[in-house]
């Protein structure tokens, strides 16, 4: 099951939809992400302290509760390549002019296709906006 870094930070930081996704992903196993997707969890942690949501002490927290996590299995991150890269950048600029994809997600999408997924989750509306041209289903449990 491929999520996206949006996912991700709310089974970490109480957010609106945060229960909806606990629930949704209890017992689940085999949750996938491209790795860069771990850089910007990082950063979303240090927007909450920053935007004082949350302590640095408790964004620190956070962060190591994501450890303990990886250590024990629950999330499996993949590389970025250097193959991986080009081909984003050609399904980037393969892109119809209107839509609005940013690099990283353009990165998430072709991580979740060329590792076999057909479904990515995220709360993201402009990548699940670009995931059919992909050739992938762009789910958000939680609704538009």
């Amino acid at each position: 099951m491929y999520l996206d870094t949006s996912y991700i930070v709310k089974c970490y930081l109480r957010e609106p939809g945060t229960e909806e996704i606990l629930a949704w992903l209890e017992g689940r196993t085999g949750l996938s992400c491209c790795l860069h997707g771990r850089l910007e969890f990082v950063a979303a942690v240090k927007r909450h302290v920053r935007e004082k949501r949350l302590s640095l002490r408790d964004g620190q927290a956070v962060c190591r509760r994501l450890e303990v996590d990886e250590r024990a299995g629950l999330w499996r991150w993949f590389s970025v390549t250097d193959a991986m890269v080009q081909s984003a950048c050609q399904r980037l600029e393969a892109l119809a002019p209107a839509v609005f994809l940013r690099a990283a997600d353009a990165l998430h999408l072709t991580c979740a296709l060329e590792h076999g997924f057909d479904t990515v989750y995220s709360h993201d509306e402009h990548l699940l906006a670009a995931a059919p041209a992909f050739g992938l289903k762009g789910v958000d449990i939680l609704g538009p």
